[in-house]
Protein backbone atom coordinates (compact mmCIF):
# COMPACT_ATOMS: atom_id res chain seq x y z
CA UNK A 1 0.00 0.00 0.00
CA UNK A 2 1.15 3.53 -0.80
CA UNK A 3 1.53 5.21 2.60
CA UNK A 4 0.97 8.64 1.04
CA UNK A 5 -2.32 7.80 -0.68
CA UNK A 6 -5.63 9.35 0.34
CA UNK A 7 -9.20 9.12 -0.90
CA UNK A 8 -10.81 12.43 -1.84
CA UNK A 9 -14.56 12.17 -2.42
CA UNK A 10 -14.26 8.63 -3.76
CA UNK A 11 -11.20 9.25 -5.97
CA UNK A 12 -7.83 7.84 -4.94
CA UNK A 13 -4.87 10.22 -4.89
CA UNK A 14 -1.27 9.02 -4.86
CA UNK A 15 -0.58 11.72 -2.28
CA UNK A 16 -2.50 14.61 -0.71
CA UNK A 17 -0.51 17.48 -2.26
CA UNK A 18 -2.53 19.73 -4.59
CA UNK A 19 -1.32 23.02 -6.08
CA UNK A 20 -4.04 25.61 -5.41
CA UNK A 21 -6.06 27.41 -8.04
CA UNK A 22 -4.52 30.61 -9.33
CA UNK A 23 -0.97 29.54 -8.54
CA UNK A 24 -0.53 26.73 -11.10
CA UNK A 25 -2.21 28.02 -14.27
CA UNK A 26 -3.61 25.13 -16.29
CA UNK A 27 -0.64 22.95 -15.41
CA UNK A 28 1.26 22.70 -18.66
CA UNK A 29 3.55 25.66 -17.83
CA UNK A 30 4.80 23.77 -14.77
CA UNK A 31 5.11 20.56 -16.80
CA UNK A 32 8.08 22.21 -18.53
CA UNK A 33 9.86 22.31 -15.15
CA UNK A 34 9.03 18.85 -13.71
CA UNK A 35 6.73 15.88 -14.22
CA UNK A 36 3.49 17.16 -12.71
CA UNK A 37 2.09 13.63 -12.58
CA UNK A 38 3.86 13.27 -9.22
CA UNK A 39 1.09 15.48 -7.79
CA UNK A 40 -2.04 14.12 -6.15
CA UNK A 41 -3.88 16.43 -8.53
CA UNK A 42 -4.07 20.21 -8.98
CA UNK A 43 -6.77 22.84 -9.03
CA UNK A 44 -6.60 24.78 -12.27
CA UNK A 45 -7.00 28.53 -12.70
CA UNK A 46 -10.33 29.96 -11.58
CA UNK A 47 -12.74 29.74 -14.52
CA UNK A 48 -15.81 31.86 -15.16
CA UNK A 49 -18.64 31.70 -17.69
CA UNK A 50 -17.27 34.58 -19.75
CA UNK A 51 -13.68 35.71 -20.44
CA UNK A 52 -12.21 38.13 -17.89
CA UNK A 53 -9.24 40.45 -18.21
CA UNK A 54 -9.10 40.84 -14.43
CA UNK A 55 -8.34 43.87 -12.30
CA UNK A 56 -6.10 46.82 -13.28
CA UNK A 57 -2.40 46.68 -12.44
CA UNK A 58 -0.49 46.69 -10.15
CA UNK A 59 -2.29 43.69 -8.74
CA UNK A 60 0.38 41.71 -6.90
CA UNK A 61 2.55 42.96 -4.04
CA UNK A 62 5.01 41.23 -1.75
CA UNK A 63 4.74 41.83 1.97
CA UNK A 64 6.14 40.39 5.18
CA UNK A 65 5.69 36.59 5.23
CA UNK A 66 3.32 36.62 2.28
CA UNK A 67 1.83 38.48 -0.62
CA UNK A 68 -1.31 40.40 -1.61
CA UNK A 69 -2.97 39.74 -4.94
CA UNK A 70 -5.96 41.22 -6.72
CA UNK A 71 -5.66 39.51 -10.09
CA UNK A 72 -9.44 39.41 -10.39
CA UNK A 73 -10.05 35.98 -11.92
CA UNK A 74 -8.35 36.65 -15.25
CA UNK A 75 -9.24 33.71 -17.51
CA UNK A 76 -10.37 33.00 -21.08
CA UNK A 77 -13.87 31.81 -20.12
CA UNK A 78 -15.17 28.28 -19.76
CA UNK A 79 -15.71 27.52 -23.44
CA UNK A 80 -12.13 28.47 -24.31
CA UNK A 81 -10.84 26.49 -21.32
CA UNK A 82 -12.63 23.41 -22.64
CA UNK A 83 -11.63 23.88 -26.27
CA UNK A 84 -8.03 25.02 -25.76
CA UNK A 85 -6.64 24.67 -22.23
CA UNK A 86 -7.85 21.17 -21.35
CA UNK A 87 -6.50 19.55 -24.56
CA UNK A 88 -3.06 21.06 -23.85
CA UNK A 89 -3.27 19.87 -20.25
CA UNK A 90 -4.24 16.39 -21.42
CA UNK A 91 -0.89 16.02 -23.14
CA UNK A 92 1.10 16.37 -19.91
CA UNK A 93 -1.20 15.40 -17.00
CA UNK A 94 -2.76 11.96 -16.92
CA UNK A 95 -4.80 12.07 -13.73
CA UNK A 96 -8.18 13.63 -12.92
CA UNK A 97 -7.83 17.39 -12.50
CA UNK A 98 -9.77 19.69 -10.17
CA UNK A 99 -11.77 22.39 -11.96
CA UNK A 100 -12.02 25.65 -10.02
CA UNK A 101 -15.15 27.65 -10.85
CA UNK A 102 -16.16 31.21 -10.00
CA UNK A 103 -19.27 33.20 -10.87
CA UNK A 104 -21.21 36.42 -10.48
CA UNK A 105 -24.64 34.85 -10.15
CA UNK A 106 -26.06 31.48 -9.15
CA UNK A 107 -26.86 30.90 -12.82
CA UNK A 108 -23.21 31.59 -13.78
CA UNK A 109 -21.98 28.95 -11.36
CA UNK A 110 -24.48 26.37 -12.59
CA UNK A 111 -23.74 27.06 -16.27
CA UNK A 112 -19.96 26.78 -15.90
CA UNK A 113 -20.08 23.73 -13.64
CA UNK A 114 -22.51 21.91 -15.97
CA UNK A 115 -20.09 22.31 -18.88
CA UNK A 116 -16.99 21.27 -16.94
CA UNK A 117 -18.82 18.33 -15.39
CA UNK A 118 -19.01 16.76 -18.87
CA UNK A 119 -15.23 16.83 -19.37
CA UNK A 120 -13.56 13.43 -18.79
CA UNK A 121 -10.38 15.06 -17.43
CA UNK A 122 -12.28 16.78 -14.63
CA UNK A 123 -12.47 14.74 -11.43
CA UNK A 124 -13.85 17.34 -9.00
CA UNK A 125 -15.50 20.75 -9.19
CA UNK A 126 -14.06 23.21 -6.68
CA UNK A 127 -16.63 25.99 -6.45
CA UNK A 128 -15.08 29.26 -5.35
CA UNK A 129 -17.57 31.30 -3.32
CA UNK A 130 -14.74 33.09 -1.54
CA UNK A 131 -12.74 35.34 -3.88
CA UNK A 132 -12.04 38.67 -2.11
CA UNK A 133 -10.74 40.43 -5.23
CA UNK A 134 -13.87 40.71 -7.35
CA UNK A 135 -16.66 43.28 -7.16
CA UNK A 136 -20.23 42.03 -7.49
CA UNK A 137 -19.85 38.31 -6.95
CA UNK A 138 -17.39 35.74 -5.77
CA UNK A 139 -17.07 36.18 -2.01
CA UNK A 140 -20.58 37.64 -1.67
CA UNK A 141 -22.06 34.15 -1.99
CA UNK A 142 -19.73 32.73 0.64
CA UNK A 143 -20.39 35.22 3.40
CA UNK A 144 -23.72 33.78 4.55
CA UNK A 145 -24.93 30.20 5.06
CA UNK A 146 -27.96 30.94 2.87
CA UNK A 147 -25.90 32.23 -0.06
CA UNK A 148 -23.42 29.36 0.15
CA UNK A 149 -26.22 26.80 0.28
CA UNK A 150 -27.98 28.36 -2.71
CA UNK A 151 -24.91 28.03 -4.93
CA UNK A 152 -24.26 24.50 -3.66
CA UNK A 153 -27.80 23.34 -4.49
CA UNK A 154 -27.70 24.93 -7.95
CA UNK A 155 -24.38 23.30 -8.85
CA UNK A 156 -25.35 19.88 -7.46
CA UNK A 157 -28.55 19.96 -9.53
CA UNK A 158 -26.61 20.05 -12.81
CA UNK A 159 -23.53 17.91 -12.03
CA UNK A 160 -22.60 14.32 -11.31
CA UNK A 161 -19.01 14.76 -10.12
CA UNK A 162 -17.93 15.62 -6.57
CA UNK A 163 -18.58 19.27 -5.67
CA UNK A 164 -16.14 20.90 -3.24
CA UNK A 165 -17.14 24.32 -1.92
CA UNK A 166 -14.23 26.71 -1.36
CA UNK A 167 -14.83 28.96 1.64
CA UNK A 168 -13.66 32.40 2.71
CA UNK A 169 -11.96 33.20 6.03
CA UNK A 170 -13.39 36.72 5.85
CA UNK A 171 -16.53 35.76 7.78
CA UNK A 172 -17.71 35.61 11.38
CA UNK A 173 -18.66 31.92 11.52
CA UNK A 174 -17.05 29.70 8.89
CA UNK A 175 -18.43 26.55 10.55
CA UNK A 176 -22.03 27.64 9.97
CA UNK A 177 -21.27 28.23 6.28
CA UNK A 178 -19.53 24.85 5.92
CA UNK A 179 -22.46 23.06 7.56
CA UNK A 180 -24.90 24.86 5.25
CA UNK A 181 -22.91 23.66 2.22
CA UNK A 182 -22.93 20.10 3.57
CA UNK A 183 -26.69 20.21 4.17
CA UNK A 184 -27.19 21.50 0.60
CA UNK A 185 -25.36 18.48 -0.82
CA UNK A 186 -21.68 19.45 -1.04
CA UNK A 187 -19.31 16.48 -1.32
CA UNK A 188 -16.39 18.34 0.26
CA UNK A 189 -15.16 21.67 1.63
CA UNK A 190 -11.91 23.47 0.84
CA UNK A 191 -10.54 26.28 2.98
CA UNK A 192 -9.22 28.82 3.41
CA UNK A 193 -9.11 31.22 0.51
CA UNK A 194 -7.05 34.37 0.97
CA UNK A 195 -7.65 36.87 3.75
CA UNK A 196 -8.53 40.44 2.84
CA UNK A 197 -5.58 42.79 3.23
CA UNK A 198 -3.93 45.95 1.93
CA UNK A 199 -0.67 47.92 1.95
CA UNK A 200 0.06 51.62 1.39
CA UNK A 201 3.05 53.04 -0.48
CA UNK A 202 4.39 55.74 1.85
CA UNK A 203 6.10 57.60 -0.99
CA UNK A 204 3.01 57.95 -3.19
CA UNK A 205 0.52 57.88 -0.30
CA UNK A 206 -1.60 55.49 -2.33
CA UNK A 207 -2.51 51.82 -1.90
CA UNK A 208 0.12 49.50 -3.38
CA UNK A 209 -2.61 47.51 -5.17
CA UNK A 210 -4.72 49.34 -7.79
CA UNK A 211 -7.77 47.54 -6.42
CA UNK A 212 -6.90 49.06 -2.97
CA UNK A 213 -7.40 45.70 -1.22
CA UNK A 214 -6.54 42.15 -2.20
CA UNK A 215 -6.14 38.62 -0.99
CA UNK A 216 -3.38 38.13 1.58
CA UNK A 217 -1.70 34.71 1.41
CA UNK A 218 1.54 33.04 2.42
CA UNK A 219 3.09 31.63 5.61
CA UNK A 220 1.68 34.40 7.80
CA UNK A 221 -1.87 33.06 7.47
CA UNK A 222 -1.04 29.41 8.28
CA UNK A 223 -2.15 29.49 11.95
CA UNK A 224 -5.49 31.05 11.01
CA UNK A 225 -6.00 28.51 8.22
CA UNK A 226 -5.11 25.60 10.50
CA UNK A 227 -7.58 26.78 13.13
CA UNK A 228 -10.40 27.06 10.61
CA UNK A 229 -9.63 23.68 9.04
CA UNK A 230 -9.73 22.11 12.49
CA UNK A 231 -13.06 23.77 13.30
CA UNK A 232 -14.72 22.79 10.03
CA UNK A 233 -13.30 19.27 9.85
CA UNK A 234 -14.72 18.53 13.29
CA UNK A 235 -18.13 19.98 12.41
CA UNK A 236 -18.88 18.24 9.09
CA UNK A 237 -18.81 14.63 7.91
CA UNK A 238 -17.60 15.34 4.37
CA UNK A 239 -13.89 15.61 3.40
CA UNK A 240 -12.01 18.86 3.97
CA UNK A 241 -9.13 20.18 1.87
CA UNK A 242 -6.86 22.42 3.94
CA UNK A 243 -4.88 25.33 2.55
CA UNK A 244 -3.44 28.67 3.57
CA UNK A 245 0.27 29.32 4.02
CA UNK A 246 1.33 25.72 3.40
CA UNK A 247 4.94 25.55 2.23
CA UNK A 248 6.53 22.38 3.69
CA UNK A 249 5.98 18.70 4.38
CA UNK A 250 5.51 19.44 8.08
CA UNK A 251 2.79 21.96 7.19
CA UNK A 252 1.00 19.23 5.23
CA UNK A 253 1.14 16.86 8.19
CA UNK A 254 -0.12 19.56 10.53
CA UNK A 255 -3.07 20.32 8.23
CA UNK A 256 -3.93 16.63 8.00
CA UNK A 257 -3.62 16.22 11.75
CA UNK A 258 -6.14 19.06 12.07
CA UNK A 259 -8.57 17.01 9.98
CA UNK A 260 -7.77 17.71 6.32
CA UNK A 261 -8.01 14.82 3.86
CA UNK A 262 -5.83 16.63 1.31
CA UNK A 263 -3.80 19.85 1.29
CA UNK A 264 -3.48 22.62 -1.28
CA UNK A 265 -0.31 24.67 -1.71
CA UNK A 266 -0.80 28.20 -3.04
CA UNK A 267 1.54 31.19 -2.76
CA UNK A 268 4.59 28.95 -2.24
CA UNK A 269 4.32 27.89 -5.92
CA UNK A 270 5.02 31.48 -6.91
CA UNK A 271 8.15 31.58 -4.75
CA UNK A 272 9.51 28.14 -5.67
CA UNK A 273 7.88 26.50 -8.70
CA UNK A 274 9.00 23.00 -7.64
CA UNK A 275 7.73 23.28 -4.06
CA UNK A 276 4.91 20.74 -4.47
CA UNK A 277 7.27 18.15 -5.92
CA UNK A 278 9.74 18.87 -3.13
CA UNK A 279 7.06 18.49 -0.44
CA UNK A 280 5.96 15.13 -1.86
CA UNK A 281 9.56 13.90 -1.90
CA UNK A 282 10.07 15.06 1.69
CA UNK A 283 6.88 13.56 3.11
CA UNK A 284 8.10 9.98 3.77
CA UNK A 285 11.07 11.14 5.85
CA UNK A 286 8.90 13.66 7.69
CA UNK A 287 6.40 10.90 8.45
CA UNK A 288 9.20 8.65 9.75
CA UNK A 289 10.39 11.47 11.98
CA UNK A 290 7.01 11.52 13.73
CA UNK A 291 6.36 7.76 13.53
CA UNK A 292 3.45 8.14 11.10
CA UNK A 293 2.79 4.90 9.26
CA UNK A 294 0.37 6.21 6.63
CA UNK A 295 -1.43 9.46 5.95
CA UNK A 296 -4.78 7.70 5.83
CA UNK A 297 -4.53 6.92 9.55
CA UNK A 298 -3.23 10.32 10.63
CA UNK A 299 -5.24 12.06 13.34
CA UNK A 300 -4.86 14.53 16.16
CA UNK A 301 -4.20 13.03 19.57
CA UNK A 302 -6.41 14.49 22.29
Amino acid sequence: MNRLSVNLCGIELDNPVIPASGTFGYGYEFAEIYDINVLGTFSFKGTTKDPRFGNPTPRIAECTSGMINAVGLQNPGVEKVISSELPKLGKCFFKPVMANVSGFSVEDYAYTCALLDKEPQVGWLEVNISCPNVHGGGMAFGTTPEGAAEVTRAVKAVTTKPVIMKLSPNVTDIVAIAKACEAAGADGISLINTMLGMRIDLRTRKPVIANTMGGFSGPAIFPVALRMVYQVAHAVKIPVIGMGGVSSASDVLEMMMAGATAVEVGAANLVEPTVCRDIIEALPAEMDKYRIGSLAELKLEK
